[in-house]
């Protein structure tokens, strides 16, 4: 397998992890969506990090999917439970966490813009986003070890990835 991937994308962080958690052996493919040298749309038409080269060749992009793909292989690890409701429950923590990152990077992307392009008001839409979606996730581990009873899971995975760029982003 071949991951493509920027080395600050939480995104890609994320697959990294779980690549590592299963055991599975990959090649890093350095790109930047962001130069204008990148090659990242040979990979996802979106333009976007992470894509994930199959051995078979097959590609597949957007993290959610490429998670859902890595749970199809053999692994003695599962990181989203089989049954189907304790999956969608999973899914949506990492949903949640996922959200709550874009709204972050869009706020980190706005702030990169010049002063007087910016807009204070999609500033604040996005703070509130954040704001919204760390007193959810808060809310949602409580005082358990993993945010899901099923244990560690994918779940934990899309947290500790949005919380490791944010503190790394806005800290």
């Amino acid at each position: 397998m071949k991951l493509v991937a920027s080395p600050t994308s939480p995104f890609a962080r994320k697959i990294r992890v779980i690549l590592l958690e299963k055991g599975f052996a990959f090649d890093w493919h350095e790109s930047i969506p962001w130069n204008p040298d990148t090659d990242v749309p040979l990979f996802n038409p979106l333009g976007k990090v992470p894509a994930l080269v199959a051995d078979d060749g097959r590609i597949w992009f957007d993290s959610p999917v490429i998670a859902e793909y890595l749970e199809t292989l053999p692994a003695n690890k599962v990181l989203i439970p089989t049954p189907s409701l304790r999956a969608v429950e999973v899914r949506q923590i990492e949903a949640l966490a996922d959200g709550t990152c874009e709204a972050a990077i869009a706020i980190f992307l706005e702030q990169k813009r010049e002063s007087a392009r910016q807009s204070p008001d999609w500033i604040a839409r996005q703070e509130a986003k954040v704001a919204a979606g760390l007193e959810a996730l808060a809310a949602q581990v409580g005082s358990r070890e993993f945010v899901h009873d099923s244990g560690f899971s994918l779940g934990d995975i899309a947290i500790v990835c949005f919380l490791e760029w944010f503190d790394f982003r806005f800290k």
